[in-house]
């Protein structure tokens, strides 16, 4: 599945100009639910998400997880089958278990058995072997129940991170091309000549023939960027996403004086809170008023030129002009005479 300045070993990707033009984003609730079960294994390594582990681990206290762990062993080749790359920008959890399970079945036994080839098999991962699509449709059952219990309720916070991150990359292609983009996603990611090299604790080259590339954010993907190689699939890129630092975070913004006395401290509070491209739903939790009330202000601001919106599949994310922006920091720095 993935595989997890530069220099020893690494990951090189090459691309023709073809690619450059299939470059895009997706978001993929399905890879955020596989890499969560990692945090959650290792919350010392994952401090920022602490407030969601620890209630996930009492809410999974019924839910075996052994089979998802072997499906992604750590720093190891893992089976893609098991999180295919969104063939949408906004993917939908059950859309996705649907690919899942309609991958054929050679191709599922196929890939367990490369992953675990010259090691022994753990007994979970038998039946992907005997009756891969009936062990895919058990598969899909468990994550199912993983998700309802620790990612479902959250999803709309997730999602808001991971839109305002691909809003961010799309401004930067518009700005600088590639280059750009790619100076951008990681340390640990190096654009030059038509190359994009990743460090690796193994040598791979990937000829994306024309197929592109495609981006993944995630929110518990840090402190790694994986990649699926693999020529079955899309080739893709998950990286971590902009803003995670805040994912958990309840404290309502509040706006600096002086802002507050020109618009409102609501307003004022709104207008701060576009530190990052937010949905209207997600400027309501964050400024604790009601979604309408955020529609309401938001509209307010964008007829003024202090905001501007961009819709990301299904969602309208907000963002501070270069005039909102003004507005905030001259009211920030302002001092009484």
């Amino acid at each position: 599945m993935f595989r997890h300045h530069l220099s020893g070993p690494m990951l090189t990707v090459r691309f023709q100009a073809a690619d450059l033009a299939q470059v895009r984003f997706a978001i993929s609730p399905l890879i955020e639910t596989l890499l969560s079960i990692r945090v959650l294994d290792d919350p010392a390594g994952h401090a920022l998400h602490l407030p969601w582990i620890a209630q996930a681990r009492a809410r999974t206290q019924g839910i075996s997880l052994d089979t998802l762990r072997a499906l992604q062993p750590e720093k190891l080749y893992g089976p893609d089958f098991v999180s295919p790359p969104p063939t949408r920008p906004l993917a939908e959890f059950e859309d996705e278990l649907a690919d899942m399970v309609a991958t054929p079945g050679d191709q599922i036994r196929q890939e367990i058995e490369d992953a675990y080839r010259g090691r022994d098999l753990p007994a979970v991962l038998e039946p992907f072997i005997a009756d891969p699509s009936s062990a895919a449709v058990d598969l899909a059952d468990t994550l199912r129940a993983y998700w309802g219990e620790t990612l479902a309720a959250h999803w709309p916070r997730i999602r808001s991170v991971l839109e305002g991150d691909v809003l961010y990359r799309a401004r930067q292609i518009a700005d600088g091309g590639a280059q750009r983009l790619f100076a951008d996603v990681d340390p640990s990611v190096a654009w030059s000549d038509g190359v994009l090299r990743i460090d690796k604790p193994f040598e791979e080259s990937v000829e994306l023939g024309g197929r592109g590339l495609l981006f993944v954010p995630s929110v518990f993907v840090w402190p790694r960027v994986l990649a699926i190689t693999d020529e079955r699939w899309q080739r893709t890129l998950i990286y971590p996403a902009r803003g995670v630092g805040l994912l958990w975070e309840p404290a309502a913004v509040s706006g600096p004086e002086a802002a507050a006395a020109l618009l409102g401290r609501v307003r004022a509070a709104v207008l701060a809170s576009l530190d990052q491209p937010r949905s209207t739903t997600d400027v309501a939790r964050v400024v604790e008023v009601s979604p309408s009330g955020a529609s309401q202000h938001l509209s307010v601001m964008r007829n003024a030129g202090l905001v501007s919106a961009q819709r990301a599949g299904r969602v309208v994310l907000y963002f501070r002009t270069p005039v909102g922006d003004s507005l905030l920091g001259a009211a920030t720095s302002a001092r009484p005479s």
